[in-house]
């Protein structure tokens, strides 16, 4: 297992450094330095308070996602969200997730296996709202001519995107209502593979399952969805306030087209805080509308910064706070 995380951390900055060439390759510095020195950075200030702002839907959707297993204050949930997505930023192998569930599961003496389970339904929420904003996108982005095969590609995208959440969904309604039918279907699956494995992966789909337990009560239902649409606008907000520090000036639809963009640069495996791939797709998604490249590569680097350096200084006291070590939480997967 070690092994194969080796592996995924190495292949990851091989991607984030191919993309770091491609976006090196259109920089001119001296332009670069006079974009820094002309943007405003009041309405930086403004993009990472709306980043934290995210931070804390999220800790308030999660509550609910919990609600049932137990009433969680948001004095133990915001930490954990944020411990979580500073872990993704320093941690190869995209291991946030696993830090949030460890650090809120200890804190709150949970089952991680319960927590865990939250996760991924919080992560399914997340995936269905960024599908809504893509159709949205689709019908309401008027793309300058030439670009038919991105907005062909964003389609593809978003048709494979629904395919895989509504697979998920389909894979985890079956495991919690026909769960040994589809633990012996998953089992069979894997018979071509080493025994281990299967021994490994069944029990843990066991654990899952049975960690999963969603509220049905109206008002929670309500909550976890204001919450998804809330994460989101707040993730458009962010990009337009960054957009005007520079004095770009573009309509909502646009900021909907390269935030999508991010969330698909973040699916591509690259190194923690996916360094290269966050820039690089910042940067097409602004030269479609016209904005210079140095621009568009200044930009980039701001709006990743954001959402970057001020979540670790945050992660960094919480972790103090909490008397946790990056290297407990490396060991929790």
């Amino acid at each position: 297992m070690r092994t194969e995380t080796n592996l995924k951390f190495w292949l990851g900055i091989a991607v984030s450094l191919f993309f770091l060439v491609l976006l090196l390759n259109k920089i001119n510095f001296s332009s670069l330095g006079a974009a820094f020195c002309s943007a405003d950075y009041r309405y930086v200030f403004l993009a990472v308070c709306a980043t934290f702002f995210s931070y804390f839907l999220r800790a308030v959707r999660w509550r609910y996602l919990l609600i049932s297993e137990k009433s969680i204050p948001l004095s133990s949930l915001y930490p954990a969200t944020i411990i979580g997505y500073m872990a993704n930023n320093l941690l190869p192998a995209r291991l946030g997730e696993f830090v949030r569930a460890y650090t809120l599961a200890k804190k709150e003496q949970l089952g991680t296996p319960a927590v865990f389970a939250s996760l991924v339904i919080d992560r399914l929420f997340d995936g269905f709202t960024v599908l809504l904003l893509l159709l949205i996108t689709l019908f309401t982005l008027q793309l300058p001519s030439g670009m038919e095969d991105a907005a062909l590609a964003l389609k593809g995208g978003g048709a494979l995107m629904f395919l895989l959440y509504c697979g998920v969904v389909l894979f985890l309604y079956l495991l919690k209502r026909q769960t040994m039918r589809t633990l012996a279907a998953v089992g069979h699956v894997l018979k071509p593979f080493p025994k281990r494995l299967s021994d490994h992966i069944i029990p843990l789909l066991g654990s899952f399952i049975g960690g999963i337990r969603l509220s049905s009560r109206g008002r929670h239902v309500v909550a976890i969805v204001a919450t998804s649409a809330g994460i989101w606008l707040v993730c458009l907000l962010s990009i337009d306030m960054t957009l005007r520090s520079f004095n770009i000036h573009l309509p909502v639809a646009a900021s909907m087209f390269i935030l999508i963009m991010l969330v698909f640069a973040v699916m591509v495996p690259a190194s923690p805080g996916f360094i290269g791939t966050y820039h690089y797709a910042c940067y097409k998604g602004l030269t479609v509308f016209g904005i210079p490249e140095t621009t568009s590569v200044s930009v980039a680097l701001v709006m990743h910064g954001t959402g970057f350096f001020p979540v670790i200084i945050a992660g960094c006291y919480y972790l103090w706070k909490n008397k946790l070590s990056l290297k407990e939480l490396q060991w929790a997967e």
